[in-house]
């Protein structure tokens, strides 16, 4: 299941997981990226029907931003490489 995920999603976890550099991971970081893809994921979605509700349309923009950026988080944390964690926390070295 997860090679099948890993197949769907490799248009966003390649570019992350290329290069030859050396990165400083830690096992925490992917806890910590998945934990806060997670709370970007309910209160983008909480944020998102109280704009519906609300009928404040204009909010949806920052929300649906940062429901994508709970996904990425998500994805890459729950199905990237350990070189893939440490870009996205910018670490190296």
């Amino acid at each position: 299941m997860k090679d099948t995920l890993r197949k769907l999603f490799s248009p966003l976890l390649k570019p992350l997981e290329a290069g030859t550099e050396e990165y400083s991971y830690k096992p925490s970081h992917r806890t910590i990226l998945i934990g806060v893809g997670s709370l970007f994921l309910a209160l983008s979605t909480i944020s998102i029907v109280l704009a519906i509700v609300g009928g404040q349309f204009g909010a949806m923009i920052p929300s649906v931003v940062f429901f994508i950026a709970g996904w990425v988080c998500v994805i890459v944390g729950a199905l990237g490489s350990d070189r893939a964690i440490a870009k996205i926390w910018g670490n190296r070295s």
